[in-house]
């Protein structure tokens, strides 16, 4: 075994997708792409007073549960962290970190954590994936890197186990020149074999296109996009019904889990609630469904796409009102006292002052739908001790494979 390295035994997995083991003075060391159990040889790549981050060198005793990997990429492409477990133990491994984060960071004592719901199809989810291009012009993802603070690289790819079938079919065929100027390329499948290619910039200048496939195009820079071939947007079903996703419009990219995520809601929504407001409203998703079942219904969304696709995708309504604002800027001007509040926020969670009024506002049901555990904890703490009660959180499984 080499000087610099070190054998560590490895204990629980953490957010993020590392396991947790402790160095020989006693600091805890964060090693990718380990498994609890495990005995392993790691080489130190970052260390602080507290903590250190190893790189993986060799598993020395293998925990039972590591299976083989299904792509060749796993443990240098940064976008999977748990190929080497069994599906139903990322499912334990993520509801654990889950009621972990809720009990550190919230201090909230017995979490009413429910059974995780998982994704019927662990594999080849995704209706949208998004690729960086490498210098000489290759899609690809960022690699994994165990040093914060550096440079990542962009790692060629020949495979990849996400994306839904078409999405595969389609992205080996790009090619782009050195330079383009493009940053990111991202594919979204629709219904229909509806397919849209949005190209990814920090320039408003076109890029060159010399397209053989029938799919559309959009060049995206500054939150906005311009349509080079077909459609500006594709169309995604969820639950039966249709909503416009335009090319700079977010949507859930595990359409299946989506389709849970609302019929949850609507299992738990109060009957017949008067007013409710659904915060970060995107392209409507929630709101369609909400709108029929309430008197009223008022949407938040900053992006103007997707406020553009939320108008279409609830015109048929006459009791909605869409405010075009960030919601911490909105909510204290409103001053509407709903019955039911539904947000969803980016992974930043909700900002100070959206937690102040949201505190204030005493819905009977708020609804929080988090792609941040830490962050979720951190404004769950916040909630309660403005006299808000816990009564059930669940995980939903929108990203097999990773953390």
């Amino acid at each position: 075994m080499p000087a610099h390295s070190h054998t560590v035994t490895l204990s629980t997995l953490t957010y993020g997708g590392d396991a947790l083991g402790r160095l020989d003075d006693g600091r805890a060391v964060f090693v990718p792409f380990g498994l609890p159990g495990e005995i392993v040889h790691i080489r130190l790549v970052q260390e602080k007073p507290a903590f250190a981050r190893g790189e993986l060198v060799e598993v020395v005793q293998p925990a039972a549960q590591r299976i083989r990997p299904r792509c060749k990429h796993f443990g240098i492409c940064g976008g999977c962290q748990y190929q080497h477990m069994p599906y139903e133990m990322q499912l334990a491994a993520k509801t654990e970190i889950l009621r972990d984060q809720l009990q550190r960071i919230g201090k909230i004592q017995n979490p009413p954590i429910e059974p995780a719901v998982a994704s019927e199809v662990p594999w080849n989810y995704r209706n949208q994936v998004q690729f960086h291009l490498t210098d000489r012009g290759e899609v690809g993802y960022v690699s994994a890197s165990t040093v914060p603070g550096t440079r990542r690289g962009v790692l060629a790819i020949d495979e990849c186990h996400l994306p839904e079938a078409n999405i595969n079919a389609l992205w080996p065929e790009l090619q782009f020149e050195p330079g383009s100027g493009i940053e990111r390329v991202s594919i979204r499948a629709g219904t229909n074999d509806d397919m849209l290619l949005a190209l990814e910039s920090t320039s408003e200048e076109l890029p060159d296109l010399e397209l053989e496939a029938d799919i559309s195009v959009a060049h995206v820079f500054g939150g906005k996009s311009v349509t080079m071939a077909g459609s500006d947007h594709v169309t995604m079903r969820v639950l039966e019904r249709d909503f416009r996703v335009s090319a700079a419009s977010f949507f859930q990219i595990n359409t299946g889990v989506a389709e849970k995520m609302v019929q949850s809601i609507l299992t738990r929504l109060p009957d017949s609630p008067r007013t409710v407001m659904d915060a970060y409203c995107g392209v409507g998703l929630f709101s369609a469904f909400l709108a029929p079942r309430c008197e009223q219904l008022i949407g938040i969304e900053s992006s103007p796409p997707a406020c553009e696709d939320f108008a279409v995708n609830l015109d048929e309504f006459d009791n909605v009102e869409l405010y075009e604002d960030l919601v911490e800027r909105a909510l204290p001007a409103l001053k509407i006292e709903p019955d039911v509040v539904l947000v969803d926020p980016p992974r930043a969670g909700l900002e100070l002052e959206a937690r102040k009024v949201l505190g204030g506002m005493k819905p009977r049901t708020l609804f929080y739908v988090s792609c941040d555990p830490s962050t979720l904890a951190r404004d769950a703490a916040q909630l309660i001790e403005a006299g808000y009660r816990l009564t059930a959180v669940t995980a939903f499984d929108l990203f097999p494979q990773t953390y």
